[in-house]
């Protein structure tokens, strides 16, 4: 029989929204914008066939009304996912009453991309007429079709004529459209019921994102970026829905359905785009080349009469929405609207399975969730219809519970009501079943438990015991946990309290037991389980049992002492020969409690003497006082620091920078020191130095064994570190050292500065005093400032993560830079490398071409970092244009002058030109280098008329005219400003 059509659910009525009533028009428009983003992709992959770039499908069209009639059940157009050969078609066109523009409805039956259909396989109506507007299309598929496309074609002389000979012409486009039609249709319902999820709980429930969106993500095969949910829950929803099409990952099961073949060079381009982080990482949906065969399609098929424009179906019920991303053309060649229907072939059952086919759920709960996955389209379509969980009672009669996908729980919802009254084993298996299109469907077969009270215990039987006073936990084992509602324990007092728990295992729960302020005496634990009145009891036995003491350890000298036993967590105080002690931290060691206690007054404390033996009494928090016999032990191991002493590698690389301080030691130097024993008085062999970090990242141990101590006599040892070889080429900072006795740490003290140092190869200066010195070197990143004054007034400031080999820097002062290291900026530092003069010009311009180059020089300007705390006084920007002469006393740049530019810091696309290294000097005069080294190509020699002189005696390179790039120099600055370094730009 035929389904009843709904007559209220015209095309007017759904084009009010793609998901409610309440929804604007540009709803649907909406849904399918994604486009957008790839449109500029696909336009560039499509430049030589394609006449324009992709469009976004964001036109509202015309609906059309279609089920679909197999043996006697007829089904909305939603829920048959593949038509089959004998199927009855009801199709009509739902336009609107004032439409003015006459359209002819085509059905069109294909049969391959190589075998043209018969002109009986053509079926079409005028819907302007009564009987067609009123009764549409009544077909019936016939044998041998595997597609069928819908023509809304608008009338013209031989229309129906001409559309035939179209697609008998050329059959092969159009079952490439109907393929790619199904499969972009597909895909965006999967994203479309994302969004949806994501905007509801937006509104609705912004706190459920966090614990929904892995679950629509899994169920819909959709990529979710789990930075999201890490930020506020304000900015989680925009987060998760950026990214368009994107987000569609290819599930396998929506391509097998429509047979979505991707060929050409276009379209494996767009596959390796996919791929590409403009894109998101990920293997996406064949969306993406469907968009672009469509595109390659119909932008290339067009006749004298027709052109073609696709349109994507949204399916409601027994209603198609068209959406369209070109605009109608009614002038020739008029537009044809093309859309597809479901292919004619075999059905693609869907591939449901559990998440977990191990876990177990509960049968009583009131709303009982099955996780299951590998289906997206049994979320995202109403192809699977008419779902019920089965289950056998224990009497054997089966019985059916009605299911439904959601996919913000990530399965199946059923519900459970119907099974009152009626009696299961403890264990049931139940099995998913309904309806995919025609075709009876078997999904997943799930584990299911009922509530027993039998089974309940604790897992060690000598663990009944617990304490009150404190918080303590204990386990228990089950049959099966997938039952359990909440626990509760209730004390000898009556008094209940909610208890937390976590499943450990399947079988087995930890039960955190709130007994702080629980009296002693009996327990019961009480376990509320789903389907049962009354909970499962199992009886605890809770003591009292007060702190024991088993020793206290104070070295002579320190403030603080371990005290060592159990239940420490009620020792209020500790007194030893009336000095007291206050509880500090508080570590539970293999079942031993080791409680830090400190002295109230800490120079009474270190007055108390080795050996000395005396009671230590502890009071507790309920005003009870422990004895404990104890004494004062020897002191810690001390040391006191002699003298040291720096030694410098002759094969390590010369650096040229001088030490500003005597604590600072190079990292590739060794360091030798001596030191005098305190307590002990001597040296023994167990004894060791060890040597870390402030911020304990690195530390090694000298001993007598290894070699890094050597004695001098009993008193006094010499230690060798060696920290390019002990810590490696990362550490940095103040380091301090510690001696140990026999498993007994002694203080801490300070050793020195570790520091790295760059290697500064060559300076190169030009003959004006004003322009920037290039100083070239390696690991220049750990210079922090330079500067050629002590004061650091014209100082260069170093950007953090500086990868480049050279910088601009100002003249010396007699001969000598000011440099201040990233690892200890605090100290100044000098550096004397040997300068290279380059010589100065001798030749001048005319004043009016020097007027004109001096102005493009001041046009672009590179500015050094500012020091921090300095503030930057008013300048006076002086660039002299490369590639031009001087005359007078005007300031002139030698044409070898090293073109220089400010360090940068690295940006993720690389250094840009003329930043850092980019814009490095050049090795040998007038020629311009690049950030490797190796010359660059010379620029176009200057334009401008020069004014004839004589030529020098002899070549030199001084007199050869400029051709790299301007030079930049240095503004002078007011004292206490560091000094700025102009850029002039290329010739």
């Amino acid at each position: 029989m035929r389904c009843a059509r709904r007559p209220t659910k015209t095309g007017r009525a759904v084009q009010k929204g793609y998901f409610g009533p309440l929804a604007p028009p540009y709803n649907v428009a909406m849904r399918v914008s994604p486009l957008l983003a790839l449109s500029a992709i696909v336009s560039l992959f499509l430049s030589v066939t394609v006449r324009a770039g992709v469009a976004p499908f964001d036109l509202a069209g015309p609906n059309l009304e279609v089920t679909v009639t197999r043996h006697h059940e007829t089904l909305p157009i939603s829920d048959v996912p593949n038509l089959s050969v004998g199927d009855h078609l009801w199709i009509r066109a739902d336009l609107p009453a004032t439409q003015s523009e006459r359209y002819l409805l085509i059905v069109a039956f294909l049969r391959g991309a190589t075998n043209p259909p018969p002109e009986r396989w053509f079926h079409g109506c005028s819907t302007w007429e009564p009987q067609c507007a009123r009764q549409g299309l009544t077909l019936t598929v016939p044998r041998g079709a595997e597609q069928v496309l819908v023509f809304l074609a608008p009338q013209t002389s031989g229309d129906f004529r001409t559309l035939v000979g179209a697609v008998r012409g050329r059959p092969g486009a159009f079952v490439r459209t109907s393929q790619d039609l199904n499969q972009a249709t597909l895909d965006i319902a999967r994203l479309d019921r994302y969004l949806d999820a994501i905007q509801s709980l937006e509104v609705n429930a912004p706190e459920r994102l966090k614990v929904a969106a892995p679950k629509l993500a899994r169920s819909l095969a959709i990529k979710v970026n789990t930075k999201c949910l890490q930020r506020i829950t304000q900015l989680q929803a925009p987060c998760l829905m950026r990214g368009g099409q994107s987000l569609i990952l290819n599930d396998g099961h929506s391509t097998s359905i429509v047979d979505a073949l991707t060929s050409g060079p276009a379209s494996a381009l767009a596959m390796e785009a996919s791929y590409t982080p403009q894109l998101s990482y990920g293997y996406y949906s064949p969306y993406i080349a469907s968009v672009i065969d469509i595109a390659r399609i119909f932008s290339s098929f067009t006749t004298a009469q027709y052109e073609y424009i696709p349109a994507l179906a949204a399916q409601h019920g027994d209603v198609l929405a068209l959406t369209l991303n070109t605009p109608p053309s009614f002038h020739d060649p008029k537009s044809v609207l093309v859309t597809a229907l479901p292919a004619i072939e075999a059905p693609e059952l869907p591939p449901l399975h559990a998440v977990n086919p191990q876990q177990s759920f509960c049968i009583r709960r009131k709303r009982l969730i099955l996780p299951v996955e590998g289906a997206p389209l049994v979320f995202s379509t109403n192809y699977a219809h008419r779902m019920r969980l089965r289950l056998t009672e224990a009497n054997g009669h089966t019985i059916d519970l009605p299911a439904w996908a959601d996919a913000e729980v990530g399965g199946f919802v059923v519900d459970t009501r119907p099974l009152r009254g009626t009696q299961f084993r403890n264990a049931v298996d139940g099995v998913l079943h309904g309806d995919w299109g025609f075709s009876r469907y078997q999904g997943p077969r799930l584990r299911l438990e009922n509530a027993s009270a039998a089974g309940w215990s604790v897992a060690t039987p000598g663990d009944a015991a617990v304490i009150v006073g404190r918080d303590d936990s204990i386990r228990l084992t089950a049959p099966s946990l997938s039952c359990l509602k909440s626990i509760a324990v209730r004390d000898s007092a009556g008094t209940e309290r909610s208890a937390h728990w976590t499943a450990v295992y399947p079988n087995q729960v930890k039960v955190q037991l709130p007994l702080k302020d629980a009296p002693p005496g009996p327990l019961t634990v009480l376990l509320n389980q789903f389907g049962t009145p009354a909970p499962v009891r199992v009886p605890l036995d809770a003591y009292s049992v007060p702190a024991s003491l088993d020793s206290f350890v104070l070295h002579a000298g320190d403030s603080q002492g371990m005290l060592k036993g159990s239940r420490l967590d009620e020792v209020a105080r500790l007194t030893i020969d009336r000095v007291v002690f206050i509880p500090g931290a508080l570590k539970t060691r293999h079942g031993v409690d080791h409680l830090t206690v400190t002295a109230q007054e800490p120079k009474a404390a270190t007055r108390l003497k080795a050996g000395e033996a005396g009671v230590v009494r502890v009071q507790l928090k309920d005003g009870r006082v422990l004895t404990l016999h104890g004494a004062v032990a020897a002191p810690r191991p001390s040391v006191v620091l002699m003298a040291k002493s720096v030694y410098l590698s002759g094969s390590a690389a010369p650096s040229h920078i001088h030490l500003g301080h005597g604590n600072e030691l190079p990292q590739f130097a060794q360091l030798t020191f001596s030191v005098r024993a305190v307590a002990p008085m001597v040296f023994d062999q167990d004894e060791s130095i060890q040597v870390a970090t402030t911020d304990g990242l690195y530390s090694t141990t000298l001993s007598l064994t290894n070699g890094g101590i050597t004695l001098e006599n009993q008193q006094v040892a010499i230690a060798t570190l060696d920290p390019a070889r002990a810590f490696g080429s990362s550490a940095f900072g103040p380091l301090q050292f510690r001696v140990i006795d026999e498993g007994v740490k002694g203080g801490w003290q300070p050793l020195a500065t570790l520091v790295r140092l760059p290697q500064l190869h060559r300076l190169v200066c030009p003959a004006t005093p004003k322009l920037a010195c290039k100083l070239t070197g390696t690991d220049l990143f750990l210079v922090d400032a330079i500067a050629n004054d002590s004061a650091f007034q014209h100082a260069v400031q170093v950007p953090d993560g500086f990868p480049g080999y050279a910088l601009p820097v100002p003249h010396p002062a007699n001969g000598k830079l000011y440099v201040k290291l990233r690892d200890d900026p605090s100290v100044v530092n000098v550096a004397t490398v040997a300068v290279d003069q380059l010589p100065a010009p001798h030749t001048a311009a005319p004043r009016k071409v020097h007027a004109v180059a001096h102005q493009k020089a001041r046009q672009t300007t590179v500015a050094l970092k500012t020091p921090a705390g300095k503030t930057p006084a008013a300048e006076k920007l002086l660039s002299t244009p490369s590639g031009s002469e001087h005359s007078g006393s005007e300031p002139s740049q030698s044409a070898a002058s090293p073109p220089l530019s400010a360090p940068a810091a690295p940006s993720a696309q690389g250094p840009k030109a003329g930043e850092g290294a980019q814009a490095s000097a050049a090795a040998t005069p007038g020629a311009p280098v690049d950030a490797a080294g190796g010359k660059a190509a010379p620029s176009p020699a200057p334009t401008q008329k020069r004014t004839p002189s004589p030529p020098p005696a002899s070549p030199s390179p001084a007199a050869a005219p400029p051709s790299g790039p301007q030079s930049p120099t240095v503004s002078p600055r007011a004292s206490s400003s560091p000094a700025r370094l102009r850029a002039a730009p290329a010739a």
